[in-house]
């Protein structure tokens, strides 16, 4: 037998054990040993190849029966095919969910709009100067397009095609090759727009709005700290990671810049100037113009930024008070100035009464001054005073800086450097600008997810018609695979709540929290076991299974120990990482391995994504020591 079937026996056979371990004699066996044994069964089965879904579906409602049974035998079997039918309701009628389609049909439109190439071709000439530029460029392309798509399996394979006999060409390590590749393909899971963000909002009941949020400077720190990896490597032992030859590094330049040029780098802004009032023969004003425009364009993006950020940081904040008035400047007013104030009492859900409920008084705090308004009246706001608020100094200081970034850009912004902008801004800028459209209406409360999917499938659409490639093949495929992934992912949800159901009613829920809180842990321990548990879950598993099986089992017991599950949603989905790099299931490495020369092993893929695993298992870290990586822009923007 191959290792990696020998492997995965092994690690059921270490389930079947430990399960034979914990259970108790069949005549002590009791309901929650029950569902331990159905948690053991579904992962087991799974393993052997068994479709998620399914298998979830019949094994809850399997045990949900004999849960039923044990209470009612005579209503079991209509108790069981009611829970059947109201789960799947309530997965169909879930919003969070609507999202998931129109997501999934803007990444495979954007997978056949053919783009793939001419990004990673922008890319590494943009960073040729950069150590290990063949692998950082395809770093850089990967958790890009796998940010637009979220299909890592696509991701995997075409930079499997398009970037691997690259970099074996160029004399790069097999190891460091695959292990980029692979580690780079999965980012799309992390980095918002995610459908996996969007599994656990729905399993956890947590906001979407907010992990997209949260997720975003973690997975950028992930991505930074795998290029950060690549060029230490390539720096330390360049034998890895060859610099780029001057020919890769060539660009041809169209014949009026090479008529500018003369045969020498010259910068582009200076001798497009010259240009414009002197133009050589073969060179036209009108191509200078076009030319300068584009050059520019970056100075314009600057100072449309500055303008942006100025307004935001200078403006006053109209606060709506509530029917809260302040009185005087600060100082102390009479007693009989807030005497009588009244405020409308609140429901016991904490909703305020309807007007005309007997009012209930208020004290005032000693030297604040507040006047409360009837219950139903205008609240009025705090009007900006004229003019705004002066810049804070951090704000100049950014600004200085980001003048002096601008003024080296154009030091050595050449002829040469132009065409590399122009072949960025046909690659790189379209797709980033489609994420960041998608991905800030969301953040910044201008729609909802499901409008801004909505939003990104659109675009898709205009980035695909712009590449010419929106074709009735194309969009007859795009729905088809959209459909299917679709059904797939809810009736893995179908799958998931009847599981959680029949595991709930047959008390395997309070067995484990029983004895998680019996082991009398702090939030430190719980959470080191947790993530522990979830990293060991993704050698045999999928993560959409951790997801839907194991989240619900965690969450939980979020409360007892006092776990914002916004924090936890952001550490399961960096540690999910691992779920696509680790073995025998390492789906990302069969996805290049399908796609590899002959002679580059399994062994050899596995090897290279070793590295990045652990680099994963740092991101783990830091993001805990250091949870406003992932809890300041939703707190900014929320809280």
């Amino acid at each position: 037998m191959r290792k990696e079937l020998w492997s995965g026996l092994g690690m059921m056979a270490v389930i079947v054990a430990i399960t034979a371990w914990i259970m108790p004699a069949p005549s002590q066996m009791t309901t929650g040993h029950l569902g331990l044994l159905m948690l053991s069964l579904v992962v087991v089965a799974i393993m052997l190849g068994f479709p998620t879904a399914f298998t979830l579906m019949g094994m809850g409602v399997i045990f949900a029966w004999l849960a039923y049974r044990f209470d009612n035998p005579a209503i079991a079997t209509q108790q069981t095919l009611d829970l059947m039918v109201q789960r799947t309701y309530a997965v169909m009628t879930n919003d969070v969910l609507i999202s998931i389609p129109l997501f999934v049909f803007m990444g495979y439109l954007v997978e056949r709009a053919n783009l793939i190439e001419r990004l990673f071709k922008s890319l590494h000439l943009a960073m040729a100067f950069v150590p290990g530029s063949l692998a950082v460029a395809t770093l850089a392309t990967c958790a890009l397009f796998a940010t637009a798509t979220g299909i890592v399996g696509a991701v995997v394979t075409l930079m499997g095609l398009l970037a691997f006999p690259a970099m074996l060409r160029a004399g790069y390590d097999i190891k460091l090759s695959a292990g980029a590749i692979t580690a780079g393909g999965c980012l799309g899971i992390l980095i918002p727009p995610s459908v996996m963000l969007i599994l656990y909002g729905a399993t956890a009941g947590v906001s979407v709005v907010q992990l997209y949020a949260g997720a975003f400077f973690p997975g950028l720190l992930l991505a930074g700290l795998y290029i950060a990896y690549v060029v230490l490597v390539a720096r330390l032992r360049p034998a890895l990671a060859p610099p780029a030859t001057p020919e890769e590094r060539t660009v041809t330049l169209p014949e009026p810049s090479r008529i500018l040029a003369g045969g020498r780098r010259r910068l582009a802004v200076p001798a497009l100037l010259g240009a414009l009032t002197r133009p050589p023969p073969g060179v036209g004003r009108r191509w200078a113009g076009r030319q300068l425009a584009t050059a520019l364009l970056p100075a314009a993006a600057l100072a449309v930024g500055i303008a942006a950020v100025h307004g935001v940081v200078t403006a006053e904040r109209v606060v709506d008070t509530g029917g809260l008035v302040e009185v005087g400047d600060g100082e102390a007013a009479p007693e009989e100035a807030y005497q009588g104030a009244e405020l409308a009492p609140l429901e016991d859900d904490g909703a305020p009464a309807e007007a005309g409920a007997e009012p209930v008084p208020v004290a005032g705090p000693e030297g604040a001054v507040e006047e409360v308004r009837e219950a139903g009246a205008e609240a009025p706001a705090v009007a900006a005073p004229a003019g705004g608020k002066p810049a804070p100094p951090a704000f100049w200081i950014a600004v200085a800086a980001a003048l002096a970034a601008l003024a080296v850009h154009y030091g050595i912004f050449t002829l040469e450097r132009l065409e590399i902008l122009k072949m960025l801004l046909t690659s790189f800028f379209p797709l980033t600008t489609l994420i960041l459209a998608v991905l800030g209406s969301i953040v910044f409360g201008w729609a909802t997810p499901t409008e801004a999917a909505a939003l990104g499938a659109a675009g898709a659409m205009v980035l695909t018609g712009a590449y010419r490639q929106f074709r009735w093949s194309v969009l007859k495929e795009s729905v088809f695979l959209t459909a299917k992934t679709t059904a797939m992912v809810c009736w893995l949800f179908v799958g998931s709540s009847i599981f959680s159901a029949a595991f709930a009613l047959l008390g395997g829920q309070g067995l484990i929290e029983r004895w998680v809180l019996g082991l009398d842990l702090t939030p430190i321990q719980f959470m080191v076991l947790a993530q522990a548990i979830i990293f060991l879950l993704g050698w045999p598993l999928e993560w959409t299974e951790i997801i839907v099986i194991f989240m619900p089992i965690f969450i939980p017991l979020l409360g007892h120990f006092e776990i914002d599950p916004l924090f936890f949603g952001l550490l399961v989905a960096l540690n999910l990482q691992t779920a696509f790099l680790s073995p025998p299931v390492a789906m990302a490495a069969f996805y290049l391995k399908g796609v590899a020369p002959r002679h580059v092993t399994l062994n050899q893929i596995f090897a290279g994504m070793m590295p990045f695993m652990a680099i994963q298992i740092l991101a783990l870290v830091l993001l805990y020591v250091f949870p406003q990586i992932g809890l300041w822009l939703p707190r900014v923007l929320y809280r």
